[in-house]
């Protein structure tokens, strides 16, 4: 047994104690909403935020306003089709003492690619662009070259529910090599049930650092997770080129009325298992807004992972919130 899982009650409890100004927050789930909490946190002071950067390594920009329109979100998604852009999410980041964020490509179209990065021109708070390319195609190589001459782009998404990067596939190990070659990061989105696959595409390509997006979608309930997922990150944690994005609590608990849990203690189970396993130098913060902002408030959000963080130590907070981003995406 994970050393520390046990005493999951009594370190609930010692969280449920500590309120912070961000677990206070009322969890709307709305933008407007959440505008009008970053100016209040803005106006009275963050008290729980590090003084160092804070990097966001996972949110989504998009406009539906554009004449080619955008594949995702859905039309008929009331929350999220709307324009999102930096400006928005700067707004809401900056009193909360984020400094950057790493855009996470959703679009499967080449060009919306490009369109991030233009973006990025007139917005130094992007940091940089986990693309979307298909490993495995006639044309990856080519496309690869050319965002790879944009030092803000950082690397690339994929996941296994596609049939054309399927991990046992020669070519798209080859392309996956080269992505390794030229120093970028492959972000992985996948199941609980497929996280054995990413052990064994880390055992193929040692030099390739891996990211594993959203605590590989556990389902966080307030128990402990599966034995799949368990096992699952056990395997992963062993293989030293993969790292564990901290990310998609609030949309683990499945309320996406707003309402996900704004106690610490809640998500213990999951964050006890990833601390145990990947330890301080392979976690990393991000959020994924707007996505996020369905379950609750970014506030929130950033205050789950303050309140644990900071329990294990300033040291290891500054190298979740920052560091171990900076070293594994290399910007400087």
């Amino acid at each position: 047994m994970l050393h520390g899982v046990t005493a999951v009650d009594s370190s609930r409890r010692r969280f449920l104690r500590r309120a912070t100004a961000f677990t206070a927050l009322a969890l709307t789930g709305g933008c407007a909403s959440e505008s009008s909490q970053a100016k209040a946190i803005g106006n009275r002071g963050d008290k729980s935020r590090p003084t160092a950067a804070i990097i966001d390594t996972h949110t989504h920009f998009y406009d539906p306003k554009r004449r080619e329109g955008v594949p995702w979100p859905p039309k008929g998604d009331p929350i999220l089709y709307r324009t999102v852009l930096p400006e928005e999410y700067r707004q809401l980041a900056q009193p909360l003492g984020i400094t950057g964020t790493v855009v996470v490509e959703a679009s499967p179209r080449v060009e919306d690619n490009q369109w991030v990065l233009d973006l990025a021109t007139q917005e130094p708070f992007l940091r940089g662009l986990i693309g979307h390319l298909d490993p495995g195609t006639p044309t990856f190589r080519d496309l690869l070259n050319r965002f790879h001459k944009n030092n803000r782009f950082k690397g690339i998404r994929i996941g296994v529910w596609d049939p054309k990067t399927q991990f046992n596939r020669a070519e798209v190990i080859a392309d996956l090599q080269a992505v390794a070659d030229m120093g970028l990061v492959v972000d992985v989105l996948v199941s609980p049930a497929q996280l054995l696959s990413v052990a064994d595409l880390a055992d193929k390509l040692p030099s390739l650092p891996l990211v594993i997006d959203h605590c590989a979608n556990v389902t966080i309930d307030g128990k402990e997770p599966s034995p799949i997922w368990t096992t699952g990150i056990q395997a992963l944690a062993r293989r030293h080129n993969v790292h564990m994005k901290v990310s998609g609590l609030v949309e683990g608990t499945g309320k996406s009325d707003g309402n996900a849990p704004g106690d610490t203690g809640y998500y213990l189970p999951v964050l006890n298992t990833l601390w145990n396993t990947f330890g301080p130098d392979r976690l990393i913060f991000g959020s994924n807004w707007p996505v996020s902002s369905r379950f609750a408030p970014l506030s929130t959000v950033k205050g789950l992972v303050t309140e644990y963080f900071r329990s294990h130590g300033e040291e290891a907070s500054q190298s979740y919130f920052a560091g171990n981003a900076q070293r594994v995406y290399r910007w400087g």
